[in-house]
């Protein structure tokens, strides 16, 4: 198992010299924005727009409260089908490009990568990872943001505050079924086994990271699927990067795109993998250097 993981080990998707390419902002340059929320967005157009009605009014409330508070909102269209690309453009209009921008991926990648395509194109001087279907409050990235403050001193200014669901567990498991269940217990025992042992949710959408742990966090990763949020955590461990777990408000939101039994096989053939693959060497962490 250990040869077929470091045979079948890829490279990262693409490296920092595609990263730089062109005038467009990176994730090398300097923050010019208090904070970058990105948005994977796969065939969402039905859900997106209650997610962005509601975080766009936070983030004007907030700006006019605070005029020295600055933002972006980055859709990543990640090869849908629908009309999630236009849907979202509807904000850039509205709110100008500078406030919502929309990139737009031919070929679906997976969530882990269009996270990272928005992350690397991002100003923010904290970047928050949130889902298009809302089902967090985007109110609680102030208890995300708390989070990050109670981890202070940063080193090299480096720190990950993860909102987490694990309080809701038990009225969760009432409502599922024994075999998703199952599934459920099986996924979170690989995972404090193999990769990540003290955050109990690794899964919630909405994780917010200061931009240098974002740099060498994202760098470094490999995983574009559903398992990427562990190997992102699991990258932070190595790096020795605080990391905060915090409770947030849920709501199960109808629309997902994980297939319980084939989702979760692949997510915890990933998560062998990428045990294996740092283990063996064929994936190796990289520091990167900020501009």
């Amino acid at each position: 198992i250990c040869a077929i993981a470091h045979v079948t080990a890829k490279t990262m998707p693409y490296g920092d010299a595609e990263c730089r390419k062109g005038s467009a902002p990176n994730i090398h340059d300097p923050a010019t924005r208090e904070l970058s929320v990105v948005v994977p967005s796969y065939n969402e157009e039905n859900r997106l727009p209650v997610m962005m009605d509601e975080a766009l009014d936070y983030l004007e409330k907030r700006q006019k409260q605070d005029p020295s508070f600055t933002y972006e909102v980055i859709v990543v269209n990640d090869g849908s089908k629908d009309q999630t690309a236009k849907v979202a453009k509807e904000y850039c209009k509205k709110y100008g490009s500078d406030k919502v921008r929309v990139i737009s991926l031919e070929k679906n990648r997976g969530k882990g990568g269009a996270v990272r395509t928005g992350v690397f194109s991002s100003r923010g001087k904290m970047i928050l990872m949130a889902d298009a279907d809302g089902a967090t409050k985007f109110a609680d990235i102030e208890k995300v943001e708390e989070g990050l403050k109670n981890l202070r001193p940063w080193p090299e200014g480096m720190a990950i505050s993860c909102g987490s669901r694990a309080h809701l567990e038990k009225d969760s498991i009432a409502k599922r079924s024994y075999f998703r269940t199952l599934l459920m217990y099986g996924f979170h025992f690989l995972v404090w086994f193999l990769c990540v042992k003290e955050i109990r949710d690794t899964q919630c959408g909405f994780k917010l990271l200061t931009r240098e742990a974002a740099l060498q966090t994202f760098s470094n990763l490999h995983i574009e699927r559903w398992a990427f949020d562990v190997e992102l955590l699991y990258i932070a461990q190595r790096l020795k990067i605080p990391i905060a777990e915090v409770a947030v408000n849920w709501t199960e939101i109808e629309g997902s795109k994980l297939v319980p039994f084939w989702s979760w096989l692949q997510m915890g053939r990933d998560l062998l993998f990428i045990r294996l693959r740092y283990m063996t060497g064929a994936w190796k962490l990289e520091a990167k250097k900020c501009n």
